[in-house]
């Protein structure tokens, strides 16, 4: 059996819980708060292909690689966005974020430190991971700066590693939080998550 098996994880107004059918209509929803298909270095479906993305996270999950999680807002349900743990190497206990994205309204928002807090806590500390790693677009530098700002060590860069939607061939920037990282790392997001918001 998978070492990572679905769960809800919720903190501080924020719940992830396992991505299903049911929330194709508020992932659509969350992805048209900014069109944010139409960028080039993300993932994020199109509307007409929300269902066809729920469908293929649900199986990976079944093939053990991705448990695809839906953001949602705790008091009112409402789906803010997507996030998982993908890649997952049960023998070497790693797994990777990714597949991560919200609608623009959460962006910059505690939302994202939440949902961080909520995966590395989960990883590190229930799942007994070793290496949790993240993967991003050489061109995303907002991804890069987010990770970065997390604590996450830059491993290198895998050129010519995948296609983005427009049919261009991207590098691969690859960054890791080891075991012995984290306790620094979550001191640093609960020091985030308690500042005042502005």
């Amino acid at each position: 059996m998978n070492f990572v098996q679905p769960v809800t994880l919720a903190t501080r107004g924020v719940e992830l819980v396992p991505l299903a059918l049911e929330h194709e209509a508020g992932l659509r929803a969350a992805a048209a708060d900014g069109e944010l298909w139409k960028l080039r270095v993300t993932s994020v479906p199109e509307p007409e292909q929300t269902q066809a993305y729920i469908e293929a996270a649900l199986a990976a999950r079944q093939d053990g690689n991705r448990l695809a999680f839906a953001v949602r807002d705790q008091a009112s349900g409402t789906v803010l966005g997507s996030t998982s743990y993908h890649d997952i190497l049960q023998a070497v206990r790693r797994v990777e974020i990714g597949y991560t994205w919200y609608a623009a309204r959460c962006q910059r928002t505690h939302a994202n430190t939440t949902c961080k807090l909520l995966m590395l806590t989960h990883a590190f500390e229930t799942l007994g991971c070793n290496v949790v790693g993240w993967r991003t677009d050489n061109f995303n530098f907002a991804s890069q700066a987010a990770i970065e700002r997390l604590g996450a060590k830059k491993d290198g860069v895998i050129r010519g590693h995948a296609l983005r939607r427009d049919g261009t061939i991207r590098d691969t920037v690859m960054y890791s939080l080891r075991s012995g990282e984290w306790p620094e790392v979550k001191a640093q997001l609960l020091y985030l998550l308690g500042k005042p918001h502005h």
